[in-house]
């Protein structure tokens, strides 16, 4: 395990006025958008941070004002309006499934931070003068920057269109499911994969089992272990790659599997991908003959992650199976005795055989 690094933010809202651009919108006859600015705007996209906007503007003056300094197309689920600045960035999290504490504001205004601060206290607020800074921050400097990642706004935007057509869309959660055309596919992680599964296990806390974090370092050693399986799982849709959205860490021993680490991405528990995932190792298990245990850490996050073990079937049970593991601080063992599944009728899966393990 690797030591506490400085949370990551996953998400940094703007504000326009005399922060993002130079000028007020409303007053000036011109805003005008710094070269330097425009680079900050532009690398943190490539390092896969995503980017919002809550502003206290006309929305359809300042969106058409963002599209002619040509850097509308960063800025996801933007709120501009005259609403509190709080409210804007809590349904801007809400629509990305981010906690307030990956997300960062940014605003000249001492009373709008503090507003923020006041409702949001996990977000954290700069002021307009360190905007030249946040490059040089670790809280915006991933150690790796992985394919997915500078990839993420366009993914996030495929995303939100998903669910404007959801909200449309005529018919049971099924059917609209199946007109997404998903394609899931669990795979061996490849050492070229491994930096977004590090990543995966870092950033993911809703869907996260146990809430740890497995360095690049540790999981190549895990890659190169005969009784354990790093798998990765993948998904796309007709709008577009989901990319890497789930990660798992199976132990293999003679008789019984322990699923150390599931962690998957919030953006596709709507489309079961938690439940396919559990289903797939439950049947692989059942063919291999042997049973299923998982480790399972409550933290203050992952309560979905816990409702997903217990409605896939695992128990705290005693079995003998259990004997060999050694108890860990804080771990609660989750047994199943696995049984044949179905593969899912709402997407196409394809996955490794690990059966004649």
């Amino acid at each position: 395990m690797s030591q506490e690094r400085t949370p990551l933010v996953k998400c940094l809202v703007w504000d326009l006025d005399n922060t993002l651009w130079q000028g007020t919108l409303l007053e000036d006859d011109e805003v005008r958008l710094a070269q330097a600015v425009r680079t900050v705007i532009s690398t943190l996209d490539e390092r896969g941070i995503l980017q919002s906007v809550a502003s206290k503007n006309d929305h359809d003056h300042a969106w058409r004002r963002l599209e002619e300094l040509g850097v509308a197309e960063y800025f996801v689920h933007p709120m501009i309006g005259w609403s509190a600045k709080s409210g804007s960035i809590r349904a801007i999290a809400d629509a990305l499934s981010f906690a307030h504490g990956t997300i960062a504001f940014v605003d000249d205004q001492p009373t709008e931070r503090a507003e923020v601060s006041y409702h949001l206290p996990e977000v954290r607020c700069y002021s307009a003068d360190q905007v030249m800074t946040l490059l040089e921050l670790p809280e915006f400097s991933p150690e790796v920057v992985t394919v997915d990642a500078r990839r993420r706004r366009q993914m996030y935007q495929a995303g939100l269109r998903r669910v404007a057509e959801r909200e449309t869309f005529e018919g049971p959660d099924e059917e609209f499911l199946r007109s997404l055309e998903l394609e899931m596919r669990i795979g061996r992680a490849t050492a070229a994969e491994l930096t977004r599964v590090e990543e995966l296990t870092l950033r993911t806390s809703q869907m996260n089992a146990t809430g740890v974090h497995y360095s690049d370092a540790t999981l190549r050693e895990l890659l190169d272990s005969p009784d354990h399986e790093v798998l990765v799982t993948t998904m796309s849709d007709r709008f577009g790659p989901h990319g890497a959205v789930g990660v798992l860490l199976l132990r293999t021993d003679a008789g019984v599997w322990r699923l150390r680490l599931l962690a998957t991405s919030c953006r596709v528990v709507s489309f079961g991908a938690g439940t396919a995932i559990l289903n797939w190792l439950s049947d692989q298990a059942a063919r291999a003959g042997v049973h299923l245990v998982a480790d399972f850490r409550r933290t203050s996050r992952n309560r979905m992650m816990e409702i997903a073990y217990r409605f896939a079937g695992f128990e705290e049970e005693d079995c003998a199976c259990l004997a060999a593991i050694a108890p860990e601080d804080d771990i609660t063992t989750l047994h199943l005795l696995p049984g044949r599944t179905d593969p899912p009728t709402t997407m196409r899966l394809t996955a490794p055989d690990l059966s004649g393990r």
